[in-house]
């Protein structure tokens, strides 16, 4: 019987959410994404300690350029065993300088190319803010691809189209996790907030011919997975992964371009984006609360650079 995660790889790109490098050898997905969690997770572990102690001989008394190096460490290791691309994300302090962005982002990407990894098998991620949009519309005119994160909104999603990013990644599970919490309700199926942000920027994004990928991220269970079937690309965790590839049960594709009819297509300035956005109380809260949890992790991974000299 072929499993639900064979079916899903015919019409998704399957992207795994992890840093763990024998879980992707396993389960073989297209690309891998990670995170400063996942980055901080991967720090701790004793099986990787000869690369964090040399991301912080590089960085040469510099902690945020030695926690770039550990980073670009990790995705090299990923990419050797994913055909295609790694996401490697910006520190999310930098959330709202739009410049500190751009030259952050560039020196990731110098990291990788003197490794010898092509722009093309990177994916900067960054905060979906206005600052991070703006930064990531310079980078990709400079042929830097990005993969803008902790989206929440549409206003987000329609921002990020004009701009012309990559590719996005809404948060199918925090969405979830939000509503669920405000009304009580635990939503299942088509009903869940989470699935309906998802797959109306996916039909807008068809309805209007705008080349961004979209990306469904942040899964609380299979069930938001199958109800995105057919999504162009799903970041799924490996605990998901797994749960996948042992169900044998039929998929069926729920999302395709053209099955259904998106919105007009819209056009934001700064100022009604931040209005849109201050108008959705759940997007506002998890866009600031996903920047704190990510900037936390960022400073336990720099906190274990220095115990590694000692």
């Amino acid at each position: 019987m072929t499993s639900k995660l064979d079916q899903l790889k015919k019409f998704t790109t399957v992207v795994a959410d992890t840093g763990d490098f024998g879980a992707i050898k396993s389960l073989k997905p297209q690309d891998a994404t990670t995170n400063p969690s996942l980055l901080l997770k991967a720090a701790s572990s004793e099986s990787n300690k000869a690369m964090l102690e040399e991301a912080f001989a590089r960085g040469k008394g510099d902690i945020g350029l030695a926690c770039d190096h550990f980073a670009v460490a990790i995705g090299q290791e990923i990419l050797k065993v994913v055909p295609g691309r790694v996401s490697t994300e910006v520190d999310a302090r930098l959330s709202f300088d739009t410049n500190a962005l751009i030259e952050r982002s560039e020196r990731l990407i110098g990291l990788y190319n003197a490794a010898g990894v092509e722009n093309d098998r990177v994916l900067v991620k960054l905060a979906s803010t206005w600052e991070g949009i703006r930064a990531a519309e310079y980078l990709e005119k400079k042929g830097i691809q990005t993969n803008l994160t902790l989206l929440f909104s549409f206003a987000q999603a329609v921002a990020c189209a004009e701009a012309g990013v990559f590719l996005i990644s809404p948060f199918v599970g925090r969405i979830y996790d939000w509503y669920k919490k405000s009304t009580g309700t635990d939503y299942t199926g088509a009903e869940d907030p989470g699935v309906q942000s998802v797959t109306r920027i996916y039909n807008y994004y068809k309805a209007n011919d705008f080349k961004t990928v979209v990306m469904g991220a942040s899964f609380r269970n299979l069930n938001q997975i199958e109800q995105l079937a057919g999504c162009d690309r799903l970041t799924i965790s490996t605990e998901l992964l797994k749960q996948l590839a042992e169900d044998t049960g039929t998929l069926e594709r729920k999302l395709a371009p053209g099955n259904n009819a998106g919105e007009p297509r819209q056009s934001l300035t700064e100022s009604q984006f931040r209005w849109n956005s201050n108008e959705d109380a759940m997007a506002t809260e998890k866009l600031a609360e996903g920047i704190r949890q990510f900037a936390r992790d960022q400073e336990k991974l720099e906190a274990l650079l220095p115990a590694k000299k000692a």
